[in-house]
């Protein structure tokens, strides 16, 4: 979550603090973001977010909306479907 994504992607890049998640995952690339007024939807939906399986993710980076919806509906009803 950030007020300025701009600075906050070279924060990341910069591979200043090695205490990061990011730090051993250099290079970074932005892949999707959503932007918010409200901090409580920010951390809402990036928990939710982070629950979601690596195809929904993938599938939310697309924008292909019919996968998405048919990743979201119960994982073991998909578990044939491979990326």
């Amino acid at each position: 979550m950030t007020n300025d994504l701009e600075r906050r992607m070279m924060e990341h890049k910069s591979g200043k603090n090695n205490d990061s998640y990011t730090f051993t995952r250099l290079p970074l690339e932005l892949k999707w973001y959503l932007g918010c007024s409200d901090s409580r939807d920010v951390i809402q939906y990036e928990k939710k977010i982070k629950g979601w399986s690596k195809r929904k993710k993938q599938a939310l980076i697309d924008e292909n909306w019919q996968d998405l919806v048919k990743f979201s509906k119960n994982y073991t009803e998909n578990n044939d479907v491979r990326m």
